[in-house]
């Protein structure tokens, strides 16, 4: 199939949506099919307010239509509810060409933790954006579930996966090179954005033998870092480092009630580590019953729990998850028109152009 991708995040970001979309990509292109990306990069954009790692890409709707015209796409897919998705949305609904969309951040609760705007506005928005969508895919049977009670339609689910090559319990330990030689074990660590929607403050809090280890970079590093001076913050970790923190830790404290799924919980239990988290979405589709972490909504006890579990089982746990089977998934919840109309689509499409172009002449 020719798949065109439209997406508000992109490389140079880091964090999980960026990870599921570019393995993605690359596990369509290697199963034959050909995936043209819209995205930021391609632009001229401005920072996002309180996220400038995000880049906001502004007046691309008509060049979005040009790409769509020249690619001829058989699917298309908006993958983010910012700018470039609401161009490619507008000018399907316009053309009414099929799409799907996805949910890949709890928007409306991220909205109202930086900003005074009820959660309410944001699920609003929301369906608004994802109404028109053929089917909206989302990573865990719990979100769909609550999407579902929220009102929208056609929710189905599209699973993660994890580089258990990158990831592995074998890699050489990190902590005592980056200063850590007299840390005491064990290590309780955090990885990601260190920002207030990720609740790292909670882990923070908590009453803990050993030390407390955050890697990741955000606007909520400098004062938690004197706020809580005994933690250790390393910045930001990409590639083998990453992969190594992961691997020397003793457990890895997700305390985020934000996030739909959350790729480091994977990327922890396939190096062995296992994950104390909160009944949340993600932690709760993932973690129970598999013996590779623990969920309590006491953060303390599922953290002092996953000090027992065996890391041979926790890596053989993330050993089942795939990018194969999650890039399979996602074509199967493609809404790809039929070939006989679809030719007949862009044959109008492209004499339609032809006489605009002539009368602007």
């Amino acid at each position: 199939m020719r798949i065109v991708l439209v997406t508000d995040a992109w490389e140079p970001q880091v964090n999980g949506v960026v990870r599921t979309l570019t393995r993605t990509v690359a596990e369509c292109r290697a199963m034959g099919h050909e995936v043209e990306v819209i995205e930021p990069n391609q632009f001229k954009t401005i920072p996002c307010p309180t996220y400038p790692e995000i880049r906001l890409a502004l007046g691309a709707e008509e060049e979005i239509r040009e790409r769509l015209r020249a690619f001829e796409p058989e699917a298309v897919h908006i993958s983010t509810e910012g700018p470039l998705g609401i161009a490619t949305r507008r000018i399907c609904i316009e053309w009414k060409l099929p799409f799907t969309t996805s949910y890949h951040t709890k928007f409306p609760e991220y909205v109202s933790a930086r900003f005074p705007i009820p959660v309410q506005v944001g699920y609003a928005y929301m369906k608004w954006f994802h109404k028109p969508s053929g089917r909206l895919m989302v990573a865990t049977p719990t979100l769909r579930d609550e999407l579902t009670e929220h009102g929208f339609r056609n929710v189905s689910p599209w699973t993660r996966g994890v580089d258990t090559d990158i990831f592995n319990p074998d890699l050489a330990p990190i902590f005592d090179e980056l200063g850590g030689k007299d840390w005491p074990r064990p290590f309780f660590l955090n990885v990601g954005r260190v920002a207030v929607e990720k609740n790292i403050e909670t882990f923070l809090e908590q009453d803990l033998p050993g030390t407390k280890i955050i890697v990741g970079d955000g606007p909520a590093r400098a004062e938690l870092e004197e706020k809580y001076p005994e933690a250790k913050f390393l910045g930001a970790k990409f590639g083998d480092d990453l992969a190594r923190c992961f691997a020397d830790a003793d457990v890895f404290v997700f305390p985020s009630w934000t996030d739909t799924f959350g790729l480091v919980i994977l990327e922890a239990m396939a190096t062995g580590t296992p994950v104390a988290a909160f009944p949340a979405h993600g932690p709760i589709d993932i973690i129970p019953n598999s013996g590779a972490g623990v969920i309590n909504d006491d953060l303390r006890t599922a953290c002092l729990e996953c000090l027992q579990l065996d890391r041979k089982a926790v890596r053989a746990y993330a050993e089942k998850f795939s990018w194969r089977a999650s890039a399979e998934q996602f074509v199967e919840n493609l809404q790809p028109y039929p070939e006989p109309q679809r030719g007949r689509f862009w044959r109008r499409l492209r004499r339609i152009a032809r006489l605009r172009r002539k009368q602007a002449a």
